[in-house]
């Protein structure tokens, strides 16, 4: 029976620091559970060689010796050995093009595959997850760009304060900077040219409750889609108050039949089929858009290249930013082309080319597109990832994966994140293979 889990470098991204154990919860599976655990020498992890070390781990160049691997993000396909198991953020369940080599590479060597988007309650809700600290670094992400586009436009505010998320050395720096900028609104209200500034966040999960954590720390007030509206007709609006609005299914799409009503669980089987986006309507009264939803080609996009066009076409319109915090490629926000980098986190896409220019500059609408923002608060967001995974570490790791799946003796939310099970899909999963 194996006693042995690797915990891999991350190398797809420059500046991925996230780790998917802590120090700390390693110490406690050596202790307690007699496991060995060899960790992958990394110079930019948020917890440190030497952190790992005193925890009892093993610090090693390659992981040769573990039949189990653990990690964040995606593989590169020259590193997967024969009939190991694998953990991490797999991108496969949508039939994602740029990762099915990735997947039939493992289907090759008869790996097995747990992707942590797939763990699982008996309720089908995510129990492991980093979309909280997506949403967070998400707002103080767009808070940052707007100031620094609106600078840009000529207009000086007081978001220029703010930082991009990874320059903090904490969460609670960055909360403590956003609040004061909240209170300088409070005192001396926003400039005229972008006054009433509304926030508009699409979905409810933790993506989008991380995001409007962050901007409850401004003066804000909260309104119905349908009084966003009403709003540009009302004299004498105060300049010390934000207005934040969350759209709902019902708020972004409707049906095609004039004759139908909404019914969100028709909405969820049917999709574009049935339904139609009405999100236009809300986007010429929005200063950022803040975008938190799940979407996958069934449904309508909410904001497409040619509404775009459309919308510039008239004058610059009030929308400024658009954080994509969810970065689904030409997906709900069609005009995010790609997920942007750390390094390089922002674009500014043309409506009339149809181009994006990296940075602040040019003419159109500026999208903020990070497509691993929680790593922009690594140690948080590593340290709530681990409390939900160390305590299944244990059973995966001594797992007899020799078994035929359906005696495999795992935990049911673990067991339902597997994809691959010694090279071939499991059974909820086997649909994955009309993308392949």
């Amino acid at each position: 029976m194996n006693d042995i889990l690797g915990i891999r470098v991350e190398d797809k991204y420059k500046y991925e620091r996230r780790v998917p154990l802590i120090p700390p919860h390693v110490h406690k599976l050596i202790q307690d559970y007699h496991l060995k655990v060899q960790v992958q020498s990394s110079p930019k992890r948020i917890f440190k060689d030497h952190e790992f070390a005193h925890a009892g781990a093993h610090i090693v160049e390659t992981l040769e010796e573990c039949p189990v691997i653990m990690g964040i993000k995606e593989i590169p396909i020259e590193v997967f050995e024969y009939g190991k198991t694998y953990m991490i953020f797999a991108h496969v369940i949508k039939g994602q093009p740029y990762n099915m080599p990735m997947l039939r590479r493992m289907m090759e060597l008869k790996c097995s595959l747990i992707d942590y988007e797939r763990i699982t309650d008996e309720m089908g809700k995510r129990t492991i997850f980093f979309g909280r600290y997506a949403g967070l670094a998400g707002m103080i992400n767009s808070l940052w760009s707007y100031g620094e586009r609106l600078r840009e436009l000529g207009v000086e505010t007081p978001f220029l304060r703010i930082k991009q998320a990874r320059h903090y050395d904490s969460l609670d720096e960055a909360r403590w900077i956003i609040s004061e900028v909240g209170q300088e609104i409070l005192e001396h209200g926003l400039p005229d040219p972008i006054h009433p500034m509304v926030i508009g966040f699409t979905g409810y999960g933790n993506v989008s409750s991380g995001a409007q954590e962050i901007a409850s720390l401004l003066p804000i007030k909260e309104i119905t889609p349908e009084q966003l509206m009403e709003l540009k007709n009302k004299p004498g609006l105060p300049k010390n108050v934000i207005y934040k609005v969350v759209f709902r299914e019902w708020d972004m799409v409707e049906p095609i039949d004039p004759m139908a009503s909404f019914e969100l669980q028709d909405y969820y089987v049917n999709g574009e089929k049935k339904y139609r986006s009405q999100f236009e309507k809300y986007i010429p009264h929005l200063s950022i858009l803040v975008n938190g939803m799940y979407w996958d080609e069934r449904y309508p996009r909410i904001v497409t290249k040619d509404y775009l066009e459309e919308l510039y076409s008239e004058k610059d319109p009030k929308l400024t930013v658009i954080g994509d915090i969810t970065c689904d490629v030409n997906g709900s926000v069609e005009c995010t082309h790609k997920g942007t980098e750390v390094g390089d986190p922002v674009f500014v896409y043309d409506p009339f080319s149809r181009k994006p220019t990296m940075g602040f500059k040019g003419k159109g609408i500026l999208v903020m597109a990070v497509d691993i923002l929680p790593t922009e608060l690594p140690r948080e967001s590593s340290v709530m990832f681990s409390e939900a995974l160390w305590k299944y570490m244990n059973a995966i790791t001594r797992a007899d994966y020799s078994l035929d799946f359906y005696d495999l003796n795992l935990p049911a939310p673990i067991k339902r994140g597997m994809i691959l099970h010694n090279g071939e899909l499991t059974p909820d999963y086997t649909y994955i293979s009309k993308f392949l």
